[in-house]
């Protein structure tokens, strides 16, 4: 059963969604490949947005639902850029990004106040106001309000000095 809270987070997953598709239409591959010294690609940031390979945020999402206090491998600073994402074009990572993202905010929309407080075990999140033991709602909330927001602005920036956008 919906409540409030699974609405909103759904809402602004959805929302930061369209933010960074907006961000992204009408890259080239030229553009989309290059990097500023030190920084990621437009590409790359789309890739690591879509997560590992074949582990999407969406299975850690079913994990949580589904086992209790499951352990969740939570890499930063990976891009996840692999062979076959390198060889996929921006169209094609942009589309891999939202479907995944739009799969996350259907299922997330529906859930009840119950699995909203499930909890996982994240170490990467000891040191976090989150703690180790986020709440499935922490996790959905800090990966909407949070990590979606730092990479639409770490595209932006990387845009910039790619001499593509607007402050």
């Amino acid at each position: 059963m919906s409540t409030n809270k699974s609405i909103h987070l759904a809402q602004t997953i959805r929302q930061k969604t369209e933010m960074m598709s907006a961000l992204c239409k009408g890259l080239d591959e030229k553009i989309a490949s290059r990097a500023p010294a030190g920084r990621w690609s437009p590409k790359q940031i789309l890739s690591h947005l879509c997560g590992p390979e074949g582990v999407s945020k969406l299975s850690a999402i079913r994990a949580i639902l589904e086992q209790d206090t499951p352990f969740v491998d939570l890499k930063a600073e990976d891009p996840f850029f692999t062979a076959k994402r390198s060889g996929m074009t921006f169209a094609e990572l942009l589309s891999e990004f939202e479907a995944g993202y739009r799969q996350i905010a259907d299922l997330v929309e529906g859930l009840s106040e119950e699995q909203l407080a499930r909890k996982a075990y994240i170490p990467l999140f000891k040191e976090t106001p989150m703690g180790e033991y986020p709440t499935l709602a922490m996790f959905i909330g800090g990966l909407a309000e949070f990590h979606m927001e730092f990479h639409l602005n770490h595209m932006r920036e990387v845009l910039l000095a790619l001499g593509v956008g607007s402050k």
